[in-house]
This record gives structure tokens, C-alpha cells and sequence, in this order.
């Protein structure tokens, strides 16, 4: 049963946002959670944090601080971007006996591979090592940050060099949507294939809107990641994400359409043709029907023929080179085509 830890008296949130005078900085995309009830459900989310170490990203006046906190933790590390929540984060740190270190720093310039015991460190095969990292997240980092994660839980690099280490992280309902998105779903996306390739990802619960200061026009999704053992596409995340990327640029046309941008003109419908049957899928299969293991195959597919064919995995098709090469091919077509119709008369 997990054990509780009781603080000493603190001001409450609104008391803290009132005695330093804070207020969310709309260019941050900053909005407080003050019910307490919703703090502590997030961290209940997280599962059994007892003994454990804990990162918090953005913590601001610190109401999912206080209620990681309450539990009977070994360590807590804040990771807080704006100085101006300093004061009250520092109240927080001298009621922890001593359980709470304070970060002043940008979480995506953060090196996380150092903020952990390395004792703690398990085998990626074994359970999860008892870390945890939690966080309300910025609307505007977000997206950024747990893609920048993802290719670090792929390399097992950073936080998650200690082993399969899990997040509970807050984003807006619509990104958790499509984070989770099953095949064939309306939100099925570029996202849905990342964070599935890579992590058992559930959707815990959502959280109004109206709860948060200042209220957001859209509910907040509280996602739970925990890293796969074997992920379930085995090739380089680089590769994996461009393929995906490609892909899902015309999520509900062909997915043919998507992979023909991987390659240049000249050999465009050739090589398209030839992934589509190495994949053995329909070049006719729309982007969010494809599921996790269909979109391996299209990446392995593309692999093998990259590496026959060297330089073809930094072909933009959006570079200046690229686009004139396709204005040449369109004008070659248009001639052949004029000269067929002529040959006909």
C-alpha cells in the first residue's frame, strides 16, 4: 500500500500565485492547475512512486509538486524554465526534508542522463527502474519535447539510459488523441505511429479545460508511456521517422502519394512501385489505415533500397534541385504526350 508524507503548512496555490504575483505568460503557454484533487490524480497516474526519484518538468507554482511530495519519495528534481516561480518552488524545497532539488533550465536543452543515481539503472529487459518523470507541459513544447524524448528511448540515451524509464505527461486532448489513435481512427497520425512503435501508451484521463488559470480553450489529455522491451519497428528512429513522416504528409490520400516524396522524379514510380511490393500492401491503402507493423514494412522496404543506392536518405524532395527535376519531367511528359496525340491525327 503506498505510504503518504505530510508537509508542513504551506500556502495554498492561489496564495503563492498571489503573495509573488504571478501570472501565466500567454508566450509560454502557461496555465496553472490549482485543484489540488486533479494534481494528485496525475501523480496517481504515474503508479507507485514510493522510494522512487522523480523528474517534473515545468513545475510553475508547484501544485503536482506538492502532490509528488505527499508520497513517500526518495528524491524529486524540478526542471522549471521561468526564475519568477523560484520563491514558491523554494518554500517547496525547504518543507521537503531535504527531498527537492531545484533546475533552472529549458527542458529541451536539458541533459537528463545525469539527473538519476546510476545505481538505479536497470537492464532495458528488466522492469522499469524505479524513476518516474511527470509533467504539465507547455501547449508549445509539448509536441517538441516528447518527440525529442522518443528518439532518445529509441537510442536509450538520457533518462532513459537507467532502462525503460516511464513518463505521465499532460497535452492537449486532441494530441493525446491522435497519440493513442488506433487504425483507421479519425486522429490516426504521424504521432500515433511514433509514440506506438516505441511505447505502451494509454490515454489515463482528461482534465477540463475550465480547470486550469487561465482557463485554455481545449481539455488537457493525461497520457501514461511506458517504453517497449522490443520496439515494434527494429530499424534506426531516423529512418523510421522520416518514412513516417513521408507517409502521413497526405494522411487520407493513398499512401502511395506519401512514399512517392522519398524518392526523386527520374526514378519516383519505380521505386515506389517496388516498396509497395517488398511491403506487400496496396499502394491504394490510405495512410491512417496502415498499422504499426504495415508502416515497418514500407520503412524496411525503403531501407533496402537505400542502402543500394547511396545519398538517397537525404533527398529532400522540397530542395530547389528537386523541384526543377520534376518541372523537367512534367514538361517531358507533356511533350511525349503532345507527340502521341499528333502521331494519332
Amino acid at each position: 500500500m503506498a505510504s503518504a508524507t505530510h508537509l508542513p503548512p504551506l500556502p495554498g496555490i492561489r496564495d503563492i500565485i498571489r503573495l509573488y504575483r504571478l501570472r501565466a505568460k500567454k508566450q509560454l503557454a502557461q496555465n496553472f492547475l490549482m485543484d489540488m484533487n486533479l494534481t494528485r490524480k496525475i501523480v496517481k497516474t504515474a503508479g507507485n512512486i514510493d522510494k522512487g526519484h522523480v523528474c517534473e518538468v515545468g513545475p510553475g507554482p508547484g501544485g503536482i509538486t506538492r502532490a509528488i511530495l505527499e508520497k513517500d519519495i526518495e528524491r524529486l528534481v524540478v526542471v522549471e524554465k521561468d526564475e519568477r516561480f523560484l520563491p514558491g518552488l523554494e518554500l517547496l524545497k525547504s518543507a521537503s526534508s531535504g527531498r527537492m532539488d531545484i533546475i533552472l533550465n529549458d527542458i529541451l536543452q536539458q541533459d537528463m542522463a545525469g539527473l538519476f543515481p546510476t545505481e538505479l539503472a536497470k537492464p532495458w529487459k528488466d522492469k522499469p527502474p524505479n524513476i518516474h518523470i511527470i509533467g504539465n507541459l507547455p501547449f508549445n513544447v509539448s509536441t517538441p519535447l516528447i518527440i525529442r524524448w522518443l528518439e532518445q528511448i529509441a537510442n536509450q540515451k538520457g533518462a532513459w539510459s537507467y532502462g525503460r524509464t516511464p513518463l505521465t505527461l499532460t497535452f492537449q486532448k486532441e494530441v493525446a488523441e491522435r497519440m493513442v489513435a488506433g487504425i483507421a481512427e479519425d486522429q490516426r497520425s504521424r504521432l500515433s505511429i511514433m509514440c506506438q512503435y516505441l511505447c505502451k501508451v494509454k490515454l489515463n484521463f482528461v482534465i477540463p479545460g475550465q480547470a486550469f488559470v487561465p482557463a485554455p480553450d481545449v481539455d488537457v489529455g493525461v497520457v501514461h508511456f511506458v517504453p517497449l522491451i522490443k520496439p515494434r519497428i527494429n530499424l534506426p528512429y531516423k529512418l523510421v521517422e522520416r518514412v513516417v513522416a513521408s507517409v502521413f504528409h497526405f494522411r487520407r490520400k493513398f499512401s502511395k502519394k506519401g512514399v512517392e516524396i522519398l524518392f526523386p522524379p527520374n526514378t519516383r514510380a519505380e521505386l515506389t512501385n517496388e516498396v509497395f511490393e517488398k511491403a506487400d500492401l496496396s499502394p491504394k491503402i490510405r495512410a491512417y489505415q496502415l498499422s504499426v507493423e504495415e508502416v515497418g514494412r514500407i520503412a524496411s522496404a525503403y531501407q533496402a533500397i537505400c542502402d543500394r543506392t547511396p545519398g538517397l536518405d537525404d533527398y529532400d524532395y522540397r530542395s530547389r534541385e528537386s523541384l526543377r527535376e520534376l518541372k523537367e519531367l512534367r514538361a517531358k511528359r507533356q511533350e511525349m504526350a503532345l507527340i502521341m496525340m499528333g502521331s494519332s491525327d
